[in-house]
């Protein structure tokens, strides 16, 4: 039996990076997760002398190792994605370059996969949003958001897009290169080609001149800002695919085409729909127009202001909605009739209502109550049943 060559951990995840993940799309990604490892006592050690053990330990170190960025625990997704270019990497060296007799990694239990996210982005929080990129020095965030959202595009894909794959007349745009590795054509609404339209159509050339980590940085320090915690920008992809289920227009095969998912497991994880949503369904009495009336004429969330001279009731998920009077009664009873007026309208011209959402703005609870736009009448004493 030969003696395996002498290469450490160091050298062999150099020598894996230059030959290997070079010739990979996520390159500067695996990059980052070589440079991590460089950092741990396993680096220099011999690929022949690793054992078992010593991954299980590299594991447990990294597991409670803080973030740089976060200052939270590293991920179990990372520590999993490290240890698979590990594993990689020892593979290699027991085929290619005789550098081990065996994969230390095949035998250690890897973290535990999180569970997949579920967060949905509030309806608040998409108005604060949009506002703060309307704003935005460069004009070009508040497009890159709204795309996202419109198309359920991944955030490499839309800063890849090329003019001359668009296609406004058709309404397709082309993805030549896709995360998957396939091309993919993308259906573009009539809100995704009035956003083409906005940015001005040309014939050629990139459509963003956002880089990867710029665009990260900015949705960083955006979400800082508007102190919305936990929003990935991954989460806006999620956030289109939930949508598109909720039109129950499309089949799960038509999203598929949609969003570039080849496993269907996969994208089932969007489908779940909001309780809300599900109530329509399980209340089967009353005729369709009467659910549909319904629907729209929920309680929101409201506040009680008051200055020198008048008390203000604010609907806190419609800017527009605003009572006043002399008095709180006076001004709940304008508050409502403004409510009613709103929500009317918005079912008159068939258009989208937010669902009530007090979650986000920093706003005492104490203050907050629900507005209801049928206000209830009382019973004349002696009248109740």
């Amino acid at each position: 039996m030969h003696q395996p060559i002498d290469q450490t951990v160091r050298d062999g995840l150099l020598r894996y990076q230059s030959q290997v993940s070079i010739l990979k799309k996520g390159f500067a990604q695996e990059s980052y997760r070589v440079a991590s490892i460089l950092k741990h006592p396993i680096a220099e050690m011999l690929m022949r002398d690793v054992k078992s053990p010593d991954i299980a330990r590299y594991r447990d170190d990294r597991l409670a190792q803080p973030s740089r960025t976060t200052g939270k625990p590293i991920s179990a997704a990372t520590v999993r994605l490290e240890m698979s270019l590990l594993s990689s990497m020892f593979d290699i060296g027991l085929i290619e370059w005789g550098t081990n007799d065996s994969n230390p990694v095949s035998k250690v239990r890897k973290p535990k996969s999180p569970p997949g996210r579920d967060r949905r982005l509030l309806p608040r929080e998409e108005r604060l949003i949009m506002r703060y990129c309307s704003n935005h020095p460069t004009g070009e965030l508040q497009y890159i958001v709204a795309l996202a959202l419109e198309t359920a595009m991944r955030q490499g894909e839309l800063l890849k897009l090329q003019w001359e794959h668009i296609n406004l007349r058709t309404g397709i745009a082309h993805l030549p290169e896709t995360k998957n590795g396939t091309k993919r054509d993308v259906p573009l609404s009539l809100r995704a080609r009035e956003i083409f339209a906005k940015l001005g159509s040309k014939t050629k050339g990139r459509v963003f001149s956002y880089t990867s980590n710029g665009l990260k940085s900015a949705w960083r320090i955006m979400c800082q800002r508007l102190k919305i915690e936990d929003l990935h920008f991954h989460d806006l992809r999620h956030e289109a695919c939930s949508r598109l289920f909720e039109l129950n227009r499309l089949d799960i095969m038509e999203i598929a085409s949609i969003t570039g998912h080849k496993s269907l497991a996969m994208l089932k994880r969007y489908t779940h729909l909001k309780a809300a949503r599900l109530v329509k369904k399980l209340e089967g009495h009353g005729s369709r127009g009467q659910q549909v009336v319904m629907s729209y004429l929920i309680p929101y969330p409201a506040v009680v202001e008051s200055d020198a001279d008048q008390i203000r009731v604010r609907v806190l998920d419609f800017e527009d909605v605003v009572g006043t009077g002399a008095t709180r009664d006076a001004a709940v009873s304008d508050a409502q009739n403004a409510l009613l007026r709103r929500l009317m309208s918005a079912l008159r011209e068939k258009s989208a209502i937010p669902l009530p959402d007090q979650y986000l703005e920093l706003i005492d609870e104490d203050k907050v109550f629900m507005l209801d736009p049928l206000p209830r009448m009382e019973m004349p004493q002696g009248e109740a049943a």
